[in-house]
Formats: C-alpha cells, sequence, structure tokens
C-alpha cells in the first residue's frame, strides 16, 4: 500500500462529481485513489449520507481522506458520512474548505507529490485567501 492520501469528490450533479474526479485521475494517475458521488439514483440532483460513506470507505487509507464538496447539503451529508464511521477511520477524513474544482486539482498535484492529509488540507484552503 502507497502512502499517499485519498480524494473524494461528492457534489449535487452526478455528471460533474464524475467530471471533476476525471480531472483528479488524470493528473494522479494510479498513485492517488479518487472516489466520487453525486446525484440522486433516478438521475436527479441531490447527495446522500449513505452514497458518501460508500465511496469514502471504498478510498479510505490511514494516511487520510480528504473530500470536497460542492455547496451547501453535500457539506452536511458529507459530516454526516464520517460520523457513521468507525472513530479510528473518521479521525482522518476531513471535509475541504475550498472551491471544488479547484481545490481538487491543487490537492491531487500535492498528493502526487506526497502531500499528507495536512498539506494537501492547507494548500486547498490558500485559494479560499487568493487574489482576495
Amino acid at each position: 500500500m502507497n502512502n499517499t492520501i485519498s480524494l473524494v469528490i461528492v457534489s449535487h450533479s452526478r455528471l460533474v462529481a464524475e467530471g471533476v474526479a476525471d480531472m483528479a485521475k488524470q493528473i494522479v494517475a494510479d498513485a492517488v485513489p479518487v472516489a466520487w458521488t453525486g446525484g440522486t439514483v433516478d438521475g436527479q440532483l441531490g447527495c446522500n449520507a449513505d452514497a458518501i460513506s460508500e465511496a469514502i470507505n471504498s478510498v479510505w487509507t490511514p494516511n487520510g481522506v480528504a473530500i470536497f464538496v460542492d455547496m451547501g447539503s453535500t457539506e452536511l451529508n458529507s459530516e454526516v458520512a464520517i460520523d457513521m464511521l468507525p472513530p479510528e477511520k473518521a479521525k482522518v477524513v476531513r471535509i475541504i474548505d475550498a472551491p471544488l474544482v479547484e481545490g481538487v486539482i491543487v490537492a491531487s498535484y500535492k498528493a502526487i507529490a506526497g502531500g499528507n492529509l495536512k498539506q494537501v488540507e492547507l494548500a486547498a484552503n490558500e485559494l479560499n485567501h487568493a487574489g482576495g
């Protein structure tokens, strides 16, 4: 097993989540695990904690999981999904406060360079303060 963190992309839209994950996978190839979830089972906009929990568990690593969300309830549902995890897993899962696309791109490059969860979080958070 490698020493990288994992990335989870959560959006209200299946297409947005899949597209952002595709961008990340083109950067990291197989070096960083990437999962995504978005939309409802019938193709509408939405999200749910169970699907987010499944995405987290599919790429979970003791090195950490960085979750990127688009807005509103995706963050709330991600928090619920983290609460559903056993405490030893939950302690290394973070919702990153950064713009979805830009945050995932920065995190992808930082993770591929060997950045830990805190370094990835700091790099992505800097996007909120850039150009202000």
